[in-house]
């Protein structure tokens, strides 16, 4: 099954509004350009499905657990379930933030990039396919230059392929009950210009910050915008969501080619991409 074969229904993104001007970008690259990516599968030995993936200095391990067994509210239901954990090491970002599992409680944050990684998964996951099996997505930030919730949503789709190849080599599925690829990517506007995949620094003075999750399809699955120094149009937005799609289109063939065009048995293990 290609889960690829219609990503071309993405229309191309129009680029005259917001390639307007000049502006020299941090690290060079240009207004609708993605930073390098690279996706290492098999990263941990352990793990049904495991990834390394890095995205400019953003650098993220996502490992898919399979467990028997369900939430109580999908109990002998049928169906089953997919989630996620999220968290960053301590040293992750400039300066030492405490674990949270030392604090005892999860930040807000963190509870609301593991609920957004899960959302985005199960919206392209049949869970009537894989009988009362639960998949935990954990994953962890080792380095965080910007966009550590939309890396981890394109390594976690990655890693829970190979969970469901796993199942299928173990007989345990008949078939990878996923409908379609699914990714994330951020856009913002900074100094009056609409920037493709921000980091950090570009993030921290960012005028509208926004995150989108699509398929490989070009549907949404998840919109987060925010006007964090103005309000922003109807007509900015329209041009964030075609650069976003510009940058999904991207990030969906890189995904595709470090499965390899065979879902059931595809065996590459690396893949890197400058953007």
């Amino acid at each position: 099954m290609d889960l690829l074969s219609d990503a071309g229904s993405i229309p191309a993104a129009s680029t005259n509004y917001f390639l307007q001007g000049q502006m020299a970008r941090n690290d060079g690259r240009q207004r609708d350009e993605l930073r390098k990516v690279t996706i290492t599968r098999h990263y941990i030995k352990h793990a049904e499905g495991s990834v390394f993936i890095e995205l400019g200095g953003t650098r993220v391990i996502c490992n898919a657990t399979v467990e028997d067994g369900v939430p109580p509210f999908l109990k002998d239901t049928g169906r089953g379930w997919v989630t996620a954990e999220y968290a960053m090491l301590p040293r992750s970002t400039h300066t030492r933030a405490p674990r949270e599992s030392v604090r005892g409680q999860l930040k807000g944050r963190t509870q609301e990039i593991q609920r957004l990684i899960g959302r985005s998964l199960r919206s392209v996951i049949d869970l009537n396919a894989f009988g009362e099996r639960t998949i935990l997505l954990d994953c962890d930030v080792i380095q965080a230059d910007g966009g550590t919730r939309t890396v981890s949503i394109i390594g976690a789709y990655v890693a829970l392929v190979d969970a469901f190849r796993w199942l299928k080599g173990q007989k345990k599925i008949k078939a990878i009950p996923i409908t379609d690829s699914v990714a994330a990517v951020s856009v913002g506007i900074v100094d009056g210009h609409m920037l493709l995949d921000l980091d950090y620094y570009e993030d921290s003075r960012a005028q509208v910050d926004m995150n989108l999750v699509m398929t490989g399809k070009g549907k949404l699955v998840e919109v987060q915008g925010t006007g964090e120094a103005a309000p922003f149009s109807k007509d900015e937005l329209d041009q964030m969501i075609s650069l976003a799609q510009k940058g999904i289109r991207e990030l969906s063939a890189i995904q595709e080619d470090a499965l390899g065009k065979d879902k059931g048995e595809g065996n590459s293990r690396r893949h890197s991409k400058s953007g």
